[in-house]
């Protein structure tokens, strides 16, 4: 007897959530059960009645999570991998082989937490470029954060300001191991030249989490204020990012 092809395992996965459904049946084939499906609306409705201030870490995870894995249940996903990495930053930003390791992370769940964390960087990217650096220092700071206190390597990005200090591009320069990355003068104030910027901000992070500056860091910044100097280029400041605060060389008058 010739078998009859399975018609649900050939059925393409519909493109919305099966909870969106007004009346979700408990046990019927490709829905979720009642009390799932019920938990979800509650979150959806918490959230867009009270934003993300009304929620704590896990349940704003599960809102993410639903989009990736739209048929069980991401409670205890979502513990999971705050368990592992802290909280919701720490979980947005952790490295895909990282997040890989928790037992239900797949390639789908991987793609929605960095959606959001590239969203999270575009718009605090937004907030900053071709703005007057000075008047908005505080979200200059906050994209920083945003950008590079979670990473768990270094990282070595140049802000490239014009005559009237807008911020007119930012740029990676390098990437390194836990403790080091490195850093080329030359290469910076090249960079400056072809962009035609009149000052620098040099920012890295550091991912031990304290920002106070080693002696590799005093003697770079100083390299590349030499460097920058000779072409009438002004170097503002210096950056290190840790994980909750941020050390200014020239506040601590090491510029």
């Amino acid at each position: 007897m010739t078998q009859q092809p399975n018609a649900f395992a050939e059925m393409p996965l519909p493109l919305f959530d099966p909870d969106e459904a007004t009346t979700p049946a408990p046990m019927a084939a490709g829905r979720l059960p009642s009390y799932i499906a019920d938990h979800r609306k509650r979150l959806r409705v918490r959230f867009m009645d009270g934003g993300a201030q009304a929620m704590p870490d896990y349940e704003m995870l599960e809102l993410v999570l639903f989009r990736a894995i739209p048929r069980q249940d991401v409670k205890p996903l979502a513990r999971a991998l705050l368990d592992r990495f802290g909280d919701f930053n720490g979980v947005i930003t952790a490295p895909a082989q990282r997040l890989k390791e928790v037992r239900g992370v797949g390639d789908a769940v991987i793609c929605e937490l960095k959606i959001v964390e590239a969203a999270a960087q575009r718009l605090a990217r937004g907030r900053i470029l071709q703005r007057h650096v000075v008047s908005s220092w505080d979200q200059l700071l906050d994209y920083c954060h945003t950008t590079m206190a979670h990473r768990d390597t270094e990282q070595f990005r140049v802000l490239f300001l014009d005559r009237k200090n807008v911020l007119i591009a930012d740029e990676e320069q390098a990437q390194g191991t836990v403790d080091h990355v490195p850093v080329y003068p030359r290469e910076v104030v090249k960079r400056a030249l072809e962009l035609n910027a009149s000052a620098l901000i040099l920012v890295h992070n550091h991912p031990s989490g304290d920002p106070t500056p080693s002696e590799a860091d005093i003697s770079m910044t100083h390299q590349i204020e030499l460097a920058a100097q000779a072409l009438s280029i002004t170097l503002h400041d210096h950056l290190i990012i840790g994980k909750s605060r941020e050390l200014s060389f020239r506040a601590e008058g090491l510029i």
